[in-house]
């Protein structure tokens, strides 16, 4: 039995004593302890391939903070990776593909990866994780949306304009339709793969759903991440597993996405949290959003922040804290314990 079940229960609209926090890319560069560890690995892949060393870089924040929950150190490219198109990095400009999807003919040579070989390494860095957390904080596991991972293997990598993969939908609509579902059975298995080995809970981060337009997005994104919600285990060993559904700039869909199933909707910084509550708070649970700059000002200014937030949403639970994106490479690691601390001492007043 978990000793700190709070994040699973608040993201299930459960009562709690206060409400949890966690940070998106919580593990990772802002920390010296992971930069030291990744120079020793070699690159950011020898991480994320070796369980044991995403399992060290997993724990490294729960050390340093009084988090409410681990998130897996993984790459939202795995699939794509496990899919043959050859992941790799260059330095200073992020993930790149050797072979990108440039038409139907690239599309009719994808599969459906079998977890348990091609990503054997990352239900393996679960299990060892999960051993390690000894149950004191839940583990979350993720995957990039179908979309969002469309979006990297079209382009080859990074893009500032996604005229090659919008080009794609617009212009082979079929084409793009094929790709997506691909992706969204190959999320199914490796989400539910994550699930089976010691995931208490998953996310799916559609990080690039808000560049569509709302017809778009509904027919290209939002209906690929229903189908994958659609065949997610939802409990395992007589416990639930909640399902968070973030589509970054995706404020003005947000009752579609409370229809698809999800328990938790993940919130960026571009909506106040009172209005989303208002809109479909009594639907699921709500997680977010305070802007990630925010962190590179003061810890009273971080504070009044976190305050300012807590009350916008206001008593009961069905709030999960956590930042409106990823945290920046660049934060003072001491930011983010005035983060957390404050979100655990301002938020006791809200569950009473």
């Amino acid at each position: 039995m978990l000793k700190n079940d709070r994040y699973i229960k608040a993201a299930l609209s459960q009562p709690v004593d206060k409400t949890p926090v966690w940070m998106m890319r919580q593990a990772g560069r802002y920390l010296p302890e992971y930069r030291e560890l990744r120079a020793k690995a070699g690159d950011f892949m020898a991480l994320c391939t070796n369980p044991e060393l995403a399992c060290e870089v997993t724990l490294q924040p729960l050390r340093r903070y009084e988090l409410d929950a681990a998130i897996l150190f993984s790459d939202i490219l795995t699939i794509p990776d496990a899919m043959g198109l050859g992941l790799y990095f260059k330095t200073g400009e992020g993930p790149a593909f050797k072979k990108p999807i440039n038409d139907i003919n690239d599309i009719n040579q994808l599969f459906v990866p079998d977890v348990f070989d091609k990503l054997k390494y990352v239900t393996d860095a679960v299990s060892t994780i999960r051993k390690n957390l000894n149950n004191e904080t839940p583990l979350i596991g993720f995957s990039g949306s179908p979309w969002t991972l469309a979006t990297y293997m079209v382009e080859g990598g990074t893009t500032k304009n996604f005229g090659k993969v919008k080009g794609m939908m617009f212009s082979e609509p079929a084409a793009m339709h094929q790709l997506l579902d691909v992706l969204a059975k190959s999320v199914t298995a490796y989400l539910n793969a994550q699930i089976e080995a010691g995931a208490q809970a998953v996310m799916l981060f559609d990080t690039w759903g808000g560049v569509l337009s709302t017809r778009d997005y509904q027919a290209f994104s939002l209906q690929y991440m229903q189908q994958i919600i659609n065949g997610l285990i939802r409990e395992k060993d007589g416990n639930k597993i909640p399902v968070t559904l973030y589509s970054k700039g995706g404020a003005g869909w947000l009752e579609k996405m409370a229809e698809t199933g999800a328990d938790c909707i993940g919130l960026d910084w571009t909506i106040d949290i009172d209005l989303a509550r208002a809109r479909i708070g009594d639907k699921v649970a709500l997680q977010g959003n305070m802007d990630p700059c925010i962190l590179y000002s003061t810890p009273e200014l971080i504070e009044q922040e976190v305050a300012d937030i807590l009350a916008k949403y206001g008593n009961g639970s069905g709030h999960v804290f956590n930042l409106g994106h990823g945290i920046h490479p660049t934060i003072a690691p001491e930011n983010v314990k005035a983060y957390v601390d404050a979100v655990h001492q301002y938020s006791k007043q809200y569950h009473r």
